[in-house]
């Protein structure tokens, strides 16, 4: 069993691991959020720490402390600030497995920082939700350390494949999956919500269901607007690095983009996504629009 393993973030993906590893857990689990930081989150972090059994930290440098293994797992916007602000505490040698939904050239500038202080950076892509997979869900795992990273991963019951020898390589399927993926979801609440307002919702979902009948168009348009209703922060952070990963291949990233803003703007609404019904979801985020 290993002894000790450090996060920096401590949201949905860290709290999924920890409770997936069950009795595979390191001995101590050290971590520290930038939400303890704001008085009106800290309260909520402090609770979560205690829920999971965790060593909640005060900083960086104390929760990182001769750590061997370090999680990134915060918003995709924050993975290289992360990385720039754990590097002076960490550890030689420690892993640093970097979770986060970043560009590519995101990733190769994290790992040029922790390869300076003298950690070893693993480019690691979640992908799927982790819930109800937790530590079962598919990672995809590339760089020069990337063996020693499936070794650390496979001992805690996870599910790591390697993608390559370089950094980028994870994530680029990553970010070009979620072209897809987000846009799917973009895509449907902007039909649904549009269809639900012209009061034609009925009428489109048969179309689309005599065209496509191997599609529960009903479902799967809920399931995409609970997702962006709850996730669509993270979501519109991730997409704008998807942007960035297309453009930075030279075409046109104006379907990434437009996916950021959808995911964006449905967050913002803060409507409730409790009910498992399309029509419900649709009207609740109208009612904010």
């Amino acid at each position: 069993m290993m002894d000790h393993i450090a996060f920096v973030g401590f949201g949905e993906a860290a709290t999924a691991f920890v409770t997936g590893w069950a009795d595979r857990r390191p001995a101590r689990i050290s971590v520290f959020d930038t939400k303890t930081d704001d008085q009106a989150t800290r309260d909520v972090m402090l609770a979560r720490y205690a829920d999971q059994a965790v060593a909640g930290a005060d900083g960086l440098a104390e929760a990182l402390a001769v750590a061997p293994v370090i999680f990134s797992v915060v918003t995709a916007d924050r993975a290289l600030h992360a990385a720039r602000s754990a590097a002076p505490f960490i550890a030689p040698d420690a892993l640093w497995l970097d979770c986060n939904s970043c560009a590519p050239e995101t990733k190769r500038a994290a790992a040029q920082v922790i390869a300076a202080a003298g950690g070893r950076y693993v480019d690691v892509a979640v992908m799927a939700p982790v819930h109800p997979q937790k530590n079962h869900v598919p990672l995809l795992v590339s760089g020069p350390h990337a063996q020693a990273a499936v070794a650390v991963l496979t001992a805690l019951d996870m599910r790591p494949v390697v993608a390559g020898d370089t950094v980028g390589q994870a994530s680029s399927i990553k970010m070009l999956r979620s072209v897809m993926i987000k846009g799917m979801e973009a895509l449907t609440a902007e039909c649904f919500l549009a269809a639900r307002r012209a009061g034609v919702d009925d009428a489109v979902i048969a179309s689309l269901e005599a065209s496509d009948p191997g599609v529960d168009w009903r479902r799967r348009g809920s399931y995409n607007l609970e997702r962006m209703m709850i996730h669509g922060t993270r979501r519109a952070a991730e997409m704008r690095e998807a942007a960035a990963t297309v453009a930075a291949l030279g075409l046109s990233a104006r379907m990434a983009a437009a996916t950021a803003d959808w995911q964006d703007q449905i967050a913002a609404t803060g409507a409730s996504a409790v009910a498992d019904d399309l029509a419900e979801r649709a009207d609740a985020v109208l009612q904010k629009l």
